[in-house]
């Protein structure tokens, strides 16, 4: 029997505004399924689907797989959920974002009903805003107390061969809230897990909950070297975060806690390198001109310094030694001392050893940083 146009009902009305090229053939009309809009202003299915009782019983697995067989055929037709299924591929193709109902959980995630079908959101993929307003609740209780409710969610994975229809909340979250982030920007935060690399921190808004996360780098942790992050930071703690760079592409913020803080060498350089270090042991005199020997790997820096344009002359001046290592790696820092007519000062340190270089030139503090940039790019 031919399947006329009315057959294919509002499911091919749904369709036909993502897949330009593709039409739902559906050989069963389901007038209760229909397009409505919703508050916010997206366009929302309402599904009059029969009720079906979702648990964490033997019709879904922690791997995102959920077993839409066990349904009966009468509840949900063959073509029903192969249109529902391009649907959920529209979504992950296009980005959307959908409010879906959580209808359950198991030992792995979140059950969300997405039009006949029962999709999976995997506990790390929540907004950690369940998670700052409920500190002390398991993420199964938290699971619990959310079952019933609906969520913004994207949809990362549309598998129909494996059955796999997989969810994001941060992905949508991250949709909602990165416009509001610059780097530059500090915030208010807390401390979520902590691992070897750093601690990812989560960001807390003008509306006092947590949208996004960050990771603070061990090397952004403190000013002194931290040689594990857990000794310095502990989950549950509140701290405040300079955004220093945002990959929106991956969807990552990179913070830092340190630079918050001024520089301990910067505010104490004459302690470190007094005005009279030409005294210092290790220069060298010879006709009243003293040489200090760079730092190892200084040498070819200064090289390449001089290479680029706008920077006319390149001298250390003075060195000193700092009470606590910083880092046992060459580092080199513009100083925050004013400039003196055409002339800059940095800083290059390496363990406890600190040596002041004098640059001339007619770059601004702007055109300094991208050619130390450039140069370090081109030295090993």
């Amino acid at each position: 029997m031919p399947v006329s146009a009315a057959a294919v009902g509002s499911v091919s009305a749904f369709l036909s505004r993502f897949l330009s090229s593709e039409s739902a053939a559906v050989t069963n009309p389901q007038p209760s399924l229909s397009l409505s809009r919703s508050s916010s202003g997206r366009r929302q299915p309402v599904l009059g689907a029969p009720k079906v009782s979702v648990s964490s019983g033997s019709n879904t697995k922690t791997d995102g797989v959920v077993d839409q067989s066990s349904l009966s055929p009468d509840e949900i037709k063959p073509a029903r959920r192969s249109a529902d299924w391009k649907a959920a591929r529209a979504y992950n193709e296009k980005g959307l974002i959908y409010d879906g109902k959580i209808e359950g959980f198991n030992g792995g995630g979140l059950l969300i009903r997405f039009y006949s079908l029962l999709g999976f959101l995997p506990f790390p993929q929540l907004s950690p805003s369940h998670y700052c307003k409920a500190p002390h609740k398991t993420v199964q209780e938290i699971a619990r107390d959310l079952t019933g409710s609906v969520i913004s969610v994207k949809v990362i994975q549309a598998d129909e061969g494996n059955r796999k229809l997989i969810f994001s909340e941060k992905e949508a979250v991250w949709s909602n809230f990165s416009g509001q982030l610059s780097v530059g920007d500090i915030f208010e935060a807390k401390v979520g897990s902590v691992e070897d690399y750093g601690a990812f921190v989560h960001l807390r808004f003008p509306d006092g909950n947590c949208h996004l996360t960050g990771l603070v780098h061990v090397s952004e942790v403190s000013w002194d070297l931290v040689h594990d992050v857990r000794d310095v930071l502990t989950e549950g703690d509140e701290v405040r975060v300079k955004i220093i760079n945002i990959d929106r592409e991956k969807s990552r913020i990179t913070l830092s806690i340190k630079q918050l803080e001024e520089d301990p060498l910067l505010e104490t350089l004459d302690k470190v390198i007094p005005q009279d270090s030409s005294l210092n042991l290790d220069t060298l005199n010879a006709s009243n001109h003293f040489t200090i020997e760079p730092l190892p790997g200084l040498n070819m820096i200064i090289e390449e310094l001089l290479q680029e344009d706008g920077i006319h002359h390149v001298k250390i001046t003075r060195q000193g030694f700092e009470k606590r290592v910083v880092s046992q790696d060459l580092q080199l820092w513009l100083s925050n001392a004013p400039p003196t007519g055409n002339k800059y000062t940095l800083l290059a340190r390496a363990g406890r050893q600190v040596q002041e270089i004098l640059l001339t030139t007619s770059l601004d503090q702007d055109g300094i940083k991208k050619a130390l940039q450039r140069v370090l790019e081109r030295v090993p």
